[in-house]
């Protein structure tokens, strides 16, 4: 045995207590001690494994599948933030999750332009106009540039899912714990977009992190609790702009505790001292990110508030300079977008309608479609189960997770942002950990067999529907949605997000094609990085489109709500647009790659 080894065992067999005897520091003994020690942390092991064989699985994933189109803008946004201190692109989105994906890119060095072209361009142009010359300049190292921030993602969804796990645990038991994992690491949703360099999945994160703070903050309520908390919210609202979420949660939390103070006659004083605290943080924290920047809008931005707000103009302007001087201005800007953009709406399908301000159920009708089956109703079945313990038998714990879960189906349910079901993310950590207890409670019945029955058929039950859609995890439906297309039930990012442009562009070029005809998301950047020219089906101005081999159109343009409506251009005019590719509907294509983008023959 070498003295490496040798002085391991010693360190094993100490902490262990079996120092001083020669007799129990014996091999025999130290082999019996790390069986002890596995026996005792199983449950991290097989987590530990399940979340490492789920981290494989993506980064085969990110190998084979393409940037999606928001990572286009994104990725170029998060290096721009970084290098520059500027802010003023991509604002509708925080910077932090942007500038964590592009830490990369600083080894990478690649070729930056400047931001601002003209005065006259507002956010969004500068913005699309950034990113398309970014990925010019870069063409050489596309694939790179794209596969390093993406990486970085899948290390916040594993980081997720040790969250999940150590909370699990706390919550419920080691088994509940491996079970809440498994479900996390098998769920096609999660497994979709836990690759995307974006919000959605760090905004989960952030969510639950939250919830488990504030949950050791209420169990003993300490200044150091009120540091960290502080902290994980000042995180939070760097994450996502739908976390602002949390604020009212802060907020009521704090007055609950100051009316339990006057109840009891204890000081108030504490409670308050520790909301400041809180509050100071938070602000250091957008501060901080922000690089303490506090510039008056630019005169582009002004102008684009006055076209979209004109009659709140004065008061928006006046709040956005006013709040400026102790939050970032454009984290304000990026409130006001997103408000604006959720008061406009944005183009939404729904089970062959189309709606640009989307329907109150869709969260419901589409998480019905878009997760596994037995995930379905083992969520549905704990959600149920959960109430009941929480309002029959006064288990207060239930209420951290019930509350979130509410919360956020609540928030997203009233939104007008009917997208895809990428933004109901953050409630789904909740449904895996109730999922995993009550998994481990269906295994402890006195019929051991059911139990283990129920248990095996539930999870082998993703397990196969996993197994068998990898790596197209971003169009998944069950089988609920077998009666038609699935760009029939839902659009957009629910059915294509530009991922498969890749494969697509492999296929044209083994048949000797460098063009085609093209109405895809995303398709007009990534595509010609792939040497394939995008001719759009959907020119601006209603040009003739050359005559090609080959037309590509994605799910989402198939389902006609991302066709944009022009009524210069005949066929997409209001309430024609939806079915300007009708045609092509009935069509059968030569190929269908990822089952996002259908390729159809036009001639031999």
């Amino acid at each position: 045995m070498s003295t490496a080894q040798q002085q391991m065992n010693q360190s094993i067999d100490e902490k262990a207590g079996l120092k001083g005897s020669s007799s129990l520091a014996s091999p025999g003994n130290t082999l019996a001690f790390r069986q002890r020690w596995a026996r005792t942390h199983w449950a991290g092991l097989v987590s530990a494994g399940l979340l490492a064989i789920m981290g494989l699985q993506m980064l085969a994933a990110i190998s084979r599948k393409t940037i999606t189109v928001d990572e286009a803008i994104h990725i170029p946004a998060g290096y721009y933030h970084l290098v520059t201190g500027d802010f003023q692109i991509n604002n509708e989105h925080p910077p932090l999750v942007k500038m964590w994906a592009a830490l990369p890119l600083l080894f990478i060095q690649p070729e930056e332009p400047p931001a601002i072209v003209g005065a006259d361009e507002n956010y969004k142009n500068r913005t699309w106009s950034f990113h398309q010359r970014f990925w010019e300049m870069n063409r050489a190292r596309f694939v790179t540039i794209g596969f390093w921030p993406r990486v970085m993602m899948i290390v916040l969804t594993l980081a997720l899912g040790t969250l999940i796990f150590f909370y699990a645990r706390k919550l419920f038991g080691a088994m509940a714990a491996v079970f809440a994992v498994a479900l996390f690491t098998i769920e096609p949703t999660v497994l979709a977009h836990g690759r995307v360099v974006h919000t959605d999945v760090p905004a989960a994160l952030a969510y639950l992190l939250f919830f488990v703070t504030l949950h050791r903050y209420w169990e003993a309520r300490t200044i150091r609790r009120a540091l960290v908390l502080g902290v994980v919210s000042g995180v939070a609202l760097l994450t996502k702009f739908s976390l602002l979420l949390i604020l009212p949660v802060l907020f009521a939390g704090t007055v609950f505790l100051l009316i339990k103070a006057t109840r009891k006659g204890e000081p108030k004083a504490p409670v308050l001292l520790h909301a400041v605290i809180v509050s100071v943080i938070v602000f250091l924290s957008l501060n901080l990110a922000y690089r303490f920047q506090h510039p008056t809008l630019v005169p582009s931005d002004v102008a684009w508030v006055q076209a979209k707000s004109a009659p709140h103009f004065a008061s928006i302007t006046y709040a956005i300079g006013t709040l400026s001087k102790i939050v970032p201005t454009y984290y304000l800007f990026g409130i006001y977008n997103v408000s604006i953009h959720n008061q406009y709406g944005h183009p939404a399908a729904l089970l062959g309608r189309h709606n640009d301000i989307g329907w109150w159920y869709y969260f419901p009708v589409a998480f019905a479609l878009k997760t596994t089956l037995p995930f379905l109703l083992l969520s549905v079945a704990a959600f149920g189960w959960a109430l009941w313990k929480l309002l029959v038998n006064r288990e207060k714990t239930f209420l951290f997770l019930l509350i979130p879960i509410v919360l956020y189906a609540t928030l997203a349910m009233s939104s007008h942002l009917d997208i895809g079901i990428r933004y109901l993310l953050p409630a789904y950590p909740f449904l895996f950990i109730l999922g995993g207890a009550l998994l481990a409670r269906i295994l402890a019945l006195r019929v051991k067999l059911l139990g283990v029955a129920v248990v095996a058929l539930l999870l082998g039950g993703m397990v196969f529907e996993a197994a068998r859609t990898f790596p197209d995890y971003t169009p998944y439906m069950n089988q609920l949605a077998s009666n038609h297309p699935h760009w029939w039930y839902l659009s957009d990012s629910n059915v294509e997000w530009g991922d498969d442009v890749g494969e697509l562009a492999a296929y044209l070029r083994g048949r000797g094609e460098t063009r085609v005809r093209a109405a895809l998301s995303g398709g007009r950047i990534t595509l010609s990085e792939y040497s394939v020219e995008y001719l759009d089906l959907l020119p601006e101005n209603g040009g003739v489109v050359p005559d090609e081999r080959y037309t590509a159109i994605g799910a989402a343009f198939l389902n006609g709500s991302v066709v944009p409506v022009d009524e210069k251009i005949p066929g997409r005019g209001p309430g024609e647009a939806t079915n300007y590719f009708a045609a092509y509907r009935e069509r059968k294509p030569e190929v269908v790659f990822g089952n996002s983008i259908y390729l159809f023959r036009e001639r031999e």
